[in-house]
C-alpha cells in the first residue's frame, strides 16, 4: 500500500522516463509520504510491440486500399517472429543482433525504408549498433503506420490523440471521444492500470501531462478509475495544465478529476494529500493552485499562506519504481546531435527553476515556470548526480531547463572535474557572448557532449524584435567556440514570426545554409510560430502586427489562431525550410540555390556568400578582465633545462614537456619564467583555491616584469591552447 500513485500516461519517450514523476516522488520523500510512480506509456508499448501483440494487431484479415499496408500485412509472420528480438536489442539488452540488421535480409521493410537509398551514405560515421538501432527504428515506424491505419488512428510513438488536446477551447470534442468505446490502445492501457492500482492501493492518484499528446490518455484512464475505483480521488498536474488550464470553466472535466493543479506541484500535492488523509474541518481546509468542483461549479482554491518550497528544498528526483532498463532507444536519422532526445538513458535533472533571461516575446514569460528564476548551488546539483548515477547505475544526464545559466554552468563544471567524476552531460542555452571558447573547453572537459539553443528567425532585426538578446553574429562565434571544443550544438529554428517578410524567410535560411556548411552547427528543427495566450505577443497582439482570432475558452487556452497583418501565407514555407535542414543536417547540398527547396517563385537571398565566415574573424581579443578567474585543466609537465648563448652572452632555458589525453607539447621560456609557472600552475588546478588575472598578474609581477607582454607571448599562446584557461 502507498499514499500516492503517480502516473505519466501515455506517450512521452520511448528511451527515457519523462522526469515530472520522479521529481515529485523526490520531494514525496523528504515529507516521509509514500508514492508509487510507473510510466503506462512504456509500459503499453512493450505490450504492444511484442510477439503476444503483434498476433493480435495482424489477425484480422487486413484489406486496405495502401499498398504499403497490404505489404506489411503480407510480412506479418516476418514482424511477429523478430519482434521481441529487435525490441530486447533496442533495449540494450541483445547488442550481437546488430551485424544480423545490418547485413540485411532479416528486418522486414516497408514504406519508411524506402529514403535509405538516398541516405544510406551517411552511415559511414555511424558505428553498426547506431546504423542498427536506425533500421530497427524504421521497422517499428512501419508497424506504426500499419497501427495508425488499422487499429488506433490516434497512435503515435511520443503523443496519443494529440489533436484531441492541442488547442481545445472546448472539451466538447475530446468528451464526445472518451464517451465512446476504448480503443485496442486504451484496453491495453487500461488493463495494466486496474491491476497495477489494485497491487498499490493508494489514497490519491496523480496524473502528470506535460503534453497534449497525454491529455485523452490521462481523462480515459481517469474515467475507468472512476467506473472501478468510485472511492479513489485523482489529481492532474503538470506541464498541460499549467500553460492551458488557467481558464477552465467546464463542470464536466471534473466527472473524470476531482481536482487540477497549476504550476509547482510540490506544495499543492502535499495539501492535496492532507486534505484526503486527515479531513481537516472545512475551515482549515487550505489548496494551492487548485481548481476543484463546489455546488456544481469550477472553482479555483488558493487560499493557503505557505509559500512554494525552494529548489534545495525539494529533494533529489527518485527514478525508483520505474523500468529503468526497459526503455528502448531509437535513432530516427543519421545525426549525432539530432539523436539524443530518442537514444539512450538519461537521468533528468534542473540547474535552475525558470528562466534567467525571461523577456523573449514569443514565450510564456508571464507564468511561474518560466518567470520565477531560481538556480539552484552547484555542489548540490552534483550531489544529485552522484545520489542519481548510484540509483539508477547511469552517468547520462540532461539537463531540462529553459536556458541553463553560464556563470551556473561554469561552476558545475569545475565541481564535476573537482569531484573527478566521469559524466555525459547535455542542456539547453541561449547562444549568449558568455560562452568563450575557454569556457566552453571547461564544460567540454566536465563530460558535457552537446547544448541546444534558440537562434529563432536569423535575422537581427526579428530577433531585436524578439527580444532574444543575441546577433546572428554572435550565434556564430558562440556555435563555433562549441563546436571547436568538441561540443555538439543543435539549433530552434523558427518562421513565420509576426511581421517577417518573405524576404527575411529567405535570408534566414541562408544564414542557416552557411552555419552548417561551415560546420558550426551539427542539427536544427524549423518551428512555425504559434501565438500563445501568455506571452508577450499574445498578451499585447497589436503591438506585433497581428490580429488574434479568439473562440469562447472555457477548456484549454494556449495556442491562439491569428492573422498576421502582412498577409503572408507562412505554412507554404514549411516542407521547403524542413527538407533544406534535412540535408544540411546529413552534410549535403549546400551547393543548391535556395530555389530549388521551393515549388514557388522566392526572391533571391540578399546575404553574401560569406557572411557567417567574416563574423567568425570579428571576435579576437587581447584583453582580460582582472576579475577573470584563471584555470589549469592539465598536469604537472617533465621539465628540462638547457643553456642558450649569443654573442658570448648565456642565458638559461626550460623546455616544459605537457602530456594531455591527445597529444604532447613543449613549452619554452626563460628559467626565471620557467620555474614561476610550475609554481603557479600547480596554485590554478581546480579544487585549489581560486585565483584570478589580477592575482596571477601580481604574483608574476614579484619579478619586476612586464605580465601583459608575457601573457600574450607565444608560448603562453600555446599553453592557453593546451587548458590554461579564462574565465
Amino acid at each position: 500500500m502507498k499514499d500516492i500513485l503517480i502516473i505519466t500516461p501515455p506517450f512521452t519517450q520511448l528511451n527515457t522516463p519523462y522526469p515530472a514523476s520522479a521529481y515529485i516522488k523526490g520531494f514525496l520523500n523528504t515529507k516521509n509520504i509514500s508514492a508509487f510512480q510507473m510510466d503506462l506509456g512504456i509500459e503499453v508499448i512493450l505490450e504492444v510491440f511484442s510477439k503476444k501483440g503483434l498476433t493480435h494487431i495482424f489477425s484480422p484479415n487486413t484489406l486496405h486500399p495502401s499498398t504499403n499496408i497490404q505489404r506489411i500485412y503480407s510480412l506479418k509472420d516476418d514482424y511477429i517472429k523478430t519482434i521481441d528480438s529487435v525490441i530486447a536489442f533496442l533495449q540494450g539488452k541483445n547488442p550481437s543482433l546488430a551485424r544480423q540488421i545490418c547485413a540485411g535480409n532479416f528486418l522486414p521493410e516497408a514504406a519508411r525504408f524506402d529514403q535509405l537509398d538516398d541516405m544510406e551514405f551517411a552511415f559511414g560515421s555511424m558505428g553498426i549498433q547506431d546504423k542498427a538501432k536506425h533500421f530497427a527504428t524504421l521497422y517499428l515506424e512501419d508497424l506504426s503506420d500499419y497501427i495508425v491505419a488499422c487499429v488506433d488512428e490516434n497512435f503515435g510513438f511520443s503523443r496519443y490523440a494529440e489533436r484531441l488536446g492541442r488547442s481545445a477551447n472546448s472539451f466538447d470534442e475530446l468528451y464526445a471521444h472518451l464517451l465512446e468505446e476504448p480503443t485496442y490502445i486504451d484496453t491495453i492501457a487500461l488493463k495494466i492500470l486496474n491491476k497495477r492500482i489494485a497491487e498499490v492501493a493508494p489514497k490519491l492518484i496523480c496524473f502528470s501531462v506535460p503534453f497534449p499528446g497525454n491529455l485523452y490518455s490521462a481523462f480515459r484512464c481517469a474515467r475507468a478509475i472512476k467506473a472501478n475505483f468510485p472511492n479513489l480521488k485523482i489529481a492532474m498536474g503538470g506541464g498541460f495544465p499549467n500553460t492551458e488550464l488557467r481558464d477552465l470553466k467546464d463542470v464536466r472535466v471534473f466527472e473524470f478529476f476531482d481536482f487540477i493543479t497549476l504550476d509547482d506541484g510540490e506544495l499543492p500535492l502535499e495539501l492535496l494529500y492532507d486534505f484526503i488523509d486527515h479531513s481537516p474541518i472545512a475551515s482549515e481546509i487550505q489548496f494551492k493552485r487548485t481548481f476543484l468542483l463546489e455546488n456544481n461549479e469550477v472553482v479555483y482554491k488558493n487560499n493557503t499562506l505557505r509559500a512554494d518550497y525552494k529548489q534545495s528544498e525539494v529533494g533529489t528526483p527518485d527514478y525508483s519504481d520505474l523500468w529503468l532498463d526497459q526503455y528502448i532507444s531509437v535513432i530516427e536519422m543519421a545525426n549525432p546531435m539530432h539523436s539524443l532526445w530518442s537514444d539512450g538513458r538519461w537521468n533528468k535533472l534542473t540547474m535552475a527553476h525558470g528562466c534567467y533571461w525571461g523577456k523573449c516575446t514569443f514565450c510564456d514569460i508571464s507564468l511561474d515556470y518560466i518567470k520565477l528564476y531560481e538556480p539552484i548551488a552547484a555542489a548540490l546539483i552534483v550531489d544529485r548526480m552522484e545520489t542519481l548515477i548510484e540509483q539508477t547505475g547511469e552517468n547520462g544526464f540532461h539537463f531540462v531547463d529553459e536556458a541553463a545559466p553560464p556563470a551556473l554552468m561554469r561552476e558545475v563544471a569545475l565541481e564535476i572535474i573537482k569531484r573527478k567524476l566521469v559524466v555525459s552531460w547535455w542542456t539547453n542555452i541561449r547562444f549568449e557572448k558568455s560562452f568563450t571558447s575557454d569556457l566552453c573547453l571547461l564544460l567540454k572537459e566536465s563530460g558535457c557532449i552537446a547544448v541546444s539553443g534558440g537562434l529563432e528567425v536569423a535575422s537581427d532585426r526579428l530577433l531585436a524584435l524578439i527580444k532574444k538578446g543575441v546577433t546572428v553574429e554572435q550565434v556564430a562565434q558562440v556555435t563555433r567556440n562549441f563546436t571547436a571544443s568538441g561540443i555538439m550544438v543543435h539549433a530552434y529554428l523558427m518562421y513565420g514570426y509576426p511581421t517577417q517578410t518573405v524576404q527575411e524567410t529567405v535570408d534566414s535560411l541562408e544564414m542557416v545554409r552557411q552555419l552548417f556548411e561551415l560546420g558550426v552547427l551539427q542539427s536544427g528543427f524549423w518551428h512555425q510560430f504559434a501565438m500563445t495566450a501568455h506571452s508577450p505577443v499574445g498578451m499585447f497582439p497589436e503591438e506585433f502586427g497581428v490580429i488574434p482570432l479568439q473562440n469562447q475558452v472555457t477548456f484549454a487556452n494556449n495556442d491562439i489562431n491569428f492573422k498576421d497583418k502582412t498577409g503572408i501565407n507562412h505554412d507554404k514555407f514549411s516542407f521547403g525550410l524542413k527538407k533544406s535542414l534535412f540535408n544540411y543536417m546529413h552534410g549535403i547540398c549546400f551547393d543548391y540555390e535556395l530555389q530549388e527547396w521551393f515549388d514557388f517563385t522566392i526572391p533571391r537571398t540578399k546575404i553574401p556568400k560569406d557572411y557567417i565566415y567574416n563574423c567568425l574573424q570579428n571576435d579576437k581579443s587581447f584583453t582580460t578582465k582582472p576579475t577573470a578567474r584563471i584555470v589549469w585543466l592539465g598536469g604537472q609537465p617533465q621539465v628540462t633545462s638547457s643553456t642558450k648563448s649569443k654573442k658570448g652572452t648565456h642565458w638559461k632555458m626550460m623546455k616544459l614537456t605537457f602530456h594531455n589525453k591527445t597529444k604532447s607539447f613543449d613549452v619554452l621560456v626563460s628559467e626565471k619564467e620557467g620555474v614561476w609557472l610550475l609554481s603557479v600552475l600547480e596554485k590554478l588546478a581546480i579544487g585549489n583555491e581560486k585565483w584570478f588575472y589580477s592575482d596571477v598578474k601580481a604574483d608574476f609581477e614579484k619579478q619586476g616584469e612586464n605580465f601583459e607582454l608575457f601573457w600574450y607571448s607565444k608560448p603562453m599562446l600555446l599553453l592557453k591552447s593546451g587548458g590554461l584557461i579564462t574565465l
